[in-house]
């Protein structure tokens, strides 16, 4: 490349070959520079969206722009294969490095297609071969769901003794005199609660299949279906319940309003046990409910056996539940205030015009109580609250100081004044685990549970009634809790629908999660 003139050959051919390696090594230097240009637009959209995961406005609300953002990536790392194809197509270069592909799972079924080698020698024409080995290429297909019918043949006898017919038995259908299998059910089901396709579409699907499925006969499968596992939603309720720890959140769905063809905003709301942070053992759990409003008499209702730490947010609704019903006597509940709140409301005024270093530092500050927890997550209760004691109250009493001095320094108006005050008058709740090595820092176990709702809203639109968001909280109930505990859903699903029906109703706690041992990991 840095040839001078004098050095140069003077024959035409040897020129061109100099030509023509130089052209290469342009174009290899020029995918080098697009490749560095692709990663760090592609860099920058992903610490995009952990900052907004992180720190965003509010779980429902972060995820039109993260989905937006993960959109970005593909149409960069699209970009970017383009351009590697059009640089080989140029230069013929095959130069960049592969990376480490990940071995494909053993569970998976293999089909073998085995390829005939050429039946006579490319080199001397020769057609006696001795195997000397094979090379194995594995590689991830996809063939698309298929129905199948499934005959239950019931032979019949009769009796020579006494002429009585006997028939063999079968189990009971999930949908009584119906024609869909256990399977196809919890299909459907899952489809529409877990993954986000509403009937119609799954109809639309289904069609291009062959088999013709109607939006109102799945709706109607799955009203069925609702009803026959609603003990089994009341003992996961009771589950959840009888925990002392809760975490408690909602979301609005909108819900159409029969006869007047427009909406109006019910809400969602979930209630998660889960001691994984402290290191007990009793299976995870959540339990959703629906309400036409916010209104407080509905967590009041929910909640109106509960005895425990309640994780929340600053909502007004919950206030009632921490008031004491005797003189005499606690609250049977006690508020956990949420750290990851007060954060997110730190965060925003960084994000706005200006500069916001009371607000960067207390992220900082807040940072640490949360590196902490990252370090003891698991740990048992005792060491917990030994740890937070001697490490994590020191800072919150520090942070508490500056707080307090950087009120009098600020306008009262000013939104960083406004963010302090929010924090203060939660103090004791915020500081409440401290004290307790079974209480988190946070409520972001709720917030979870919600994020799949955000995810499939356009699928809350319940024709007829509220009965819809009724029926949609108690199978989400059953799909979330199951994939907190490690299962498929739709397999979970499955199962219990095949087993239900016959069920003896004072064992229905055995149809719980974590008594099916289905790993998502298995066929």
């Amino acid at each position: 490349m840095g040839q001078s003139l004098s050095e140069l050959p003077d024959d035409v051919e040897s020129l061109r070959a100099i030509i023509a390696a130089q052209a290469e090594e342009l174009a290899r230097q020029s995918q080098r520079l697009r490749s560095c240009d692709t990663l760090i637009e592609k860099l920058k959209a992903q610490l995009a969206v952990l900052r907004r995961a992180r720190f965003g406005a509010s779980s429902e609300k972060i995820e039109r722009s993260i989905e937006q953002l993960e959109l970005a990536l593909e149409d960069i790392e699209a970009a970017d294969a383009e351009i590697e194809i059009s640089v080989r197509s140029v230069s013929g270069s095959r130069e960049k490095a592969k990376p480490s592909r990940q071995p494909l799972p053993d569970h998976l079924p293999r089909q073998e297609i085995v390829h005939q080698a050429a039946c006579a020698c490319p080199v001397c024409g020769g057609s006696d071969f001795i195997r000397s080995g094979e090379a194995v290429t594995e590689v991830l297909d996809y063939v698309p769901a298929s129905f199948r019918v499934v005959r239950h043949v019931q032979p019949r006898f009769t009796c020579k003794g006494c002429d009585t017919d006997v028939k063999a038995t079968m189990p009971s259908l999930p949908i009584e005199r119906g024609k869909p299998g256990a399977g196809l059910v919890a299909h459907v089901l899952t489809a529409k609660y877990c993954d986000h396709l509403p009937l119609y579409r799954q109809s639309e699907i289904y069609a291009r299949e062959g088999v013709d499925l109607s939006r109102s006969t799945m709706a109607d499968w799955v009203g069925k279906a609702s009803a026959l596992l609603e003990p089994l939603v009341a003992r996961l309720r009771a589950h959840v319940l009888a925990g002392s720890r809760l975490h408690g959140d909602d979301t609005p769905v909108p819900v159409l309003e029969p006869g007047k063809g427009r909406t109006k905003t019910g809400r969602l709301w979930s209630y998660v046990r889960d001691g994984r942070p402290w290191g007990d053992e009793t299976p995870p759990a959540v339990s959703y409910f629906y309400s036409p409003d916010r209104k407080g008499e509905h967590p009041k209702a929910h909640l109106a056996d509960f005895q425990g730490i309640l994780h929340a947010d600053g909502y007004a609704g919950f206030r009632d539940l921490y008031e004491a019903t005797k003189p005499d006597k606690p609250a049977a509940i006690q508020e956990a205030a949420c750290w990851a709140h007060v954060r997110r409301k730190f965060f925003d005024l960084t994000t706005s015009p200006g500069t916001h270093p009371i607000a960067e530092e207390t992220l900082v500050r807040i940072g640490e109580l949360y590196d902490i927890e990252n370090a003891i997550r698991g740990a048992p209760p005792d060491r917990r609250k030994t740890i937070r004691q001697s490490q994590s109250k020191p800072k919150a009493e520090a942070l508490r100081r500056w707080w307090d001095k950087m009120l009098t320094e600020l306008p009262r108006s000013s939104s960083t004044a406004e963010a302090i005050r929010y924090a203060i008058t939660r103090w004791a709740s915020l500081c409440r685990f401290l004290d307790d090595g079974t209480i988190e820092i946070d409520n972001n176990a709720a917030e979870r549970a919600i994020r799949p709702i955000a995810l499939g809203r356009k699928n809350w639109l319940f024709a007829g009634s509220d009965k819809g968001g009724e029926r949609a909280a108690a199978i989400l109930s059953l799909i979330e809790t199951a994939k907190l505990n490690g299962l498929d859903p739709e397999a979970y699903l499955r199962d219990v629908l095949a087993r239900i029906a016959d069920h003896p109703i004072n064992r229905i706690g055995e149809l719980l999660p974590w008594h099916i041992a289905q790993p998502i990991n298995k066929p």
